[in-house]
């Protein structure tokens, strides 16, 4: 049987309040309704349901048939969900190394190990040095760290975009996460569509 054709878990959806300490669900395509593995931590900062939802809403079609890199991974919402809605393949990066065997969970949960691989790891050293990555399709490249980067570690997290720009094929778009607090005009220079989806901002490249 198919683990990833199963029924929906019927759980109903977390409250605003509740919603950092449960379970992710995905919210769309052929998996909408599946619950991820979750170990509630102050470190993980899971983005909110409705967050999540528009940001796909934005994407639309743009994620199908893409390698979705998700580069912060925490609980993998972002991956799993670009592959529901049709990208072909998913990298979840994550260097919190207990986490990274939850997202393993998630993977088995969802019969999803031929589609998704989790590297753990801190994805800042990837400015230095980028592992192999396959380039036979486009990429979706989620940017979504803790938003106490874009302030403490903003030089590697700059430097880690623009090497991603330069790496990404061609018809790659990315997408980088932030706060309202952050100045748009520090990311690297090239054309940026930004949306605001309170309580983030949602930045743009390559559509």
């Amino acid at each position: 049987m198919d683990r990833s054709r199963r029924s929906p878990d019927r759980r109903p959806p977390p409250a605003d309040g509740d919603e950092a300490a449960s379970p992710p669900r995905i919210i769309g395509g052929d998996l909408r309704g599946r619950f991820l593995e979750f170990t509630p931590a102050a470190r993980t900062r899971p983005m909110k349901e409705r967050v999540r939802e528009s940001l796909f809403n934005l994407l639309g079609v743009d994620v199908k048939e893409k390698l979705a890199l998700d580069l912060f991974a925490g609980t993998g919402a972002l991956g799993f969900e670009a592959v529901s809605r049709g990208a072909a393949r998913a990298v979840l990066v994550e260097r919190h190394f207990p986490t990274a065997d939850v997202l393993r969970r998630s993977v088995r949960s969802l019969g999803l190990e031929s589609r998704v691989e989790v590297r753990p790891g801190d994805v800042l050293l990837w400015a230095k040095r980028l592992p192999p990555l396959p380039t036979d399709m486009p990429w979706v490249v989620f940017v979504s760290p803790p938003w106490s980067f874009f302030a403490e570690r903003w030089d590697e997290l700059r430097a880690l975009i623009e090497v991603m720009m330069r790496a990404a094929p061609a018809g790659s778009l990315m997408v980088v996460e932030a706060d309202t607090s952050f100045d748009s005009a520090l990311l690297p220079e090239a054309a940026w569509e930004t949306r605001e989806v309170p309580p983030a901002v949602m930045h743009f490249w390559g559509r």
